[in-house]
Formats: structure tokens, sequence, C-alpha cells
């Protein structure tokens, strides 16, 4: 795994969000109390910093869930396959530019929630997906076309595990995450008419358990998980030996996990521990892209742009850069052979 791959996971895993009002604190991470010689509690020492760290993973999630769901559910194919015996087998590099927080240049306060603004630094964030599809029906017959055909979409993405010196990354269900989905035929391409197609499909990523350290700070993710839901129309058209074709959608993003956090004791100030605390996150957006292939008969080579945006984020820190919900490129480059 690269730096930036490493950066944004570290990121992405500091906890899964929880709707947090715009003007004030999640209620997830309560105040505490002072004694009367002014020293915080251990409720009080923990809020800060788990306050950001919801934060943080509300700046990041949708970029890493981006990642995941990606453009078309097959590339290089706008149509169904035509039925039993056809098959199509794909590995894809998704990527963006995106937008991570400087999480060391803010250490959390232990006197309660403070407003802290990140700064920002642009980098490439990576996943490998996998992709197969496997015709079922090949469709009525009408006119110079077919409609209702079927193909069932089984997509995998993998992550290993991974660890440094602030960093540890445990995968205990295995480093592959497997969705599932369907492709329905609208038109059937042919020498006259374009393919036109209609998918639904799931993707995500493995469950992971995430120890971040931060000097002598500990944040412990138990079980995040993020799975992406995602409705496809896709149109396009093969000429000869190169093919093109755009489409529109809709992603839903989900994540759930459990975070702790401990915070080592401070010049004057004793250490504290928050948690467990359940959080979750739903976000929808729109997908529109692009796609251009050549095509060598069994074999194709897919580009794909494409760009994602909708929804709205609330943060208690501020980030000097795009928005939480800030609209996202992405891209891709695979790889698929049909038979």
């Amino acid at each position: 795994m690269n730096r930036s791959v490493g950066i944004i996971v570290t990121v992405a895993t500091l906890a899964s969000a929880s709707v947090v009002d715009a003007q004030g604190i999640s209620p997830q991470c309560p105040a505490g109390s002072f004694n009367s010689a002014g020293q915080p509690d251990n409720t009080e020492v923990a809020q800060d910093a788990c306050q950001k760290a919801i934060d943080l993973f509300q700046y990041v999630a949708p970029q890493l869930a981006a990642i995941v769901a990606g453009g078309s559910a097959t590339q290089g194919y706008t149509s169904t396959l035509g039925g039993l015996f056809h098959f199509t087998l794909g590995i894809r590099g998704n990527g963006l530019t995106g937008s991570l927080p400087d999480v060391d240049r803010v250490t959390p306060n232990t006197r309660g929630a403070q407003q802290s603004t990140y700064t920002i630094t642009d980098a490439f964030i990576g996943l490998p997906v996998g992709d197969v599809s496997v015709g079922l029906f090949g469709g009525l017959p009408v006119g110079l076309t077919k409609i209702g055909g079927i193909d069932l979409l089984v997509s995998a993405a993998y992550l290993p595990a991974y660890n440094n010196s602030s960093l540890d990354i445990a995968i205990p269900n295995g480093s592959w995450k497997v969705g599932y989905g369907v492709k329905v035929g609208i038109l059937q391409e042919s020498a006259l008419i374009p393919g036109v197609s209609f998918s639904y499909l799931t993707r995500g990523l493995p469950t992971l358990m995430v120890t971040g350290i931060s000097g002598d700070d500990r944040l412990f993710l138990d079980s995040l998980q993020i799975t992406t839901r995602s409705w496809r129309v896709v149109a396009g058209k093969t000429l000869v030996f190169v093919g093109g074709a755009i489409g529109y959608g809709r992603d839903t993003y989900d994540s759930d996990a459990d975070i702790r956090v401990t915070v080592a004791p401070r010049p004057l100030t004793q250490g504290g521990s928050g948690g467990p605390v359940s959080l979750a996150q739903k976000l929808t957006r729109s997908n529109f892209f692009g796609s251009a292939w050549i095509d060598a008969h069994v074999f194709k080579l897919v580009g794909e742009l494409g760009s994602v945006s909708g929804g709205e984020i609330f943060t208690y820190n501020k980030f000097d850069g795009p928005d939480a919900a800030a609209s996202r490129r992405y891209g891709s480059i695979g790889i698929t052979i049909g038979f």
C-alpha cells in the first residue's frame, strides 16, 4: 500500500459518522465536568477527541465510498451478454484525487470539545476491484434488437492488512469483500442499435479493526463497515475497434462502526477515555460518467471518467478545503475479457 492510500485509510477509519447538528457537538460525545481544582473528568477529557473522530470520518468517508462504487457495473459492455454460457471477467483500478485532512497538525483538547480547522493535502486514492458477469437470459426479440436480457453481477474489492508506527489495520474476516447485483437489458446492442441497460449492484470494503496511534493517544475502531448500493442506466456502442458509453445513476453510502478513544495525560491534566460509541452514516449521491474502450474481440481496454455529487454533511470542526459534500471526480482503467 502506498503512502497516499495509507493516509486515506488512516483518516477514513478514524470513526463512522453520526449526523451532527450544524451548530453544535454530537450528543454521542457528551461533556463531562470539572472538579473543585478545575481538573476535567474522564468524559470531559475525551469529548474533543470523540468529536474530531466523527468529523474526520464524515469528511473522508464519501471519498472512500466513491472509489468503491465507481462508475459502470461492467466496463465495456453496455447491454446484457446474450444468455447462458456467456460471461465476462474484469479487473479495474479505481482512483480519485482526494482531500485529506492533516490530522497530525491538530492535537485534541483535553478540556472539552474545541472547534479546530484542519488544513488539507491533495493525494491520490486508489483501490483495485474485480468484476464478473454471467448471462442468465438472452432477452426477447423485438425488431432488430432484444429486450429483457438478464445478467448476474459479482464484484470483489481487495484491501490488505496494514500497519506502521501510527496505524494498525487488522482484517479479521479476510481482505476480500464480495458484492452482488443484476443487469437488465433495455436494448441489446446490434449493428444499428446501441446497447442500453439498467443495473443494480452492492459493493463494499472488508470489515476492519483499527487502532490509530498519535503519540500516547489511541483510537480504537471496532468493526468498521462501508457498503455502497448503486443503480446505473448506461447507453453505448462499439464501432469496429473502438467504443464508448455514457451513464447516470445514484449511489447510497452506508457506514457503521463502534469507536473507543483514550487520551494520554497532559501537563496539569489527567488522561481520559470515551466509548464505545455506535455510529452510522448514510449518504445518497448522483453519479455521472463516460467511458471509452479499445475492442479486440474478447479483450477490451477501458478508461472511464465520472463525477459524484449531492447530499449534505455537517461537521463541528472545519476544513480548509472543499466541503465534506463537495462533488468529486474519479476515474478508472480496466481490462475486461468476454466470452
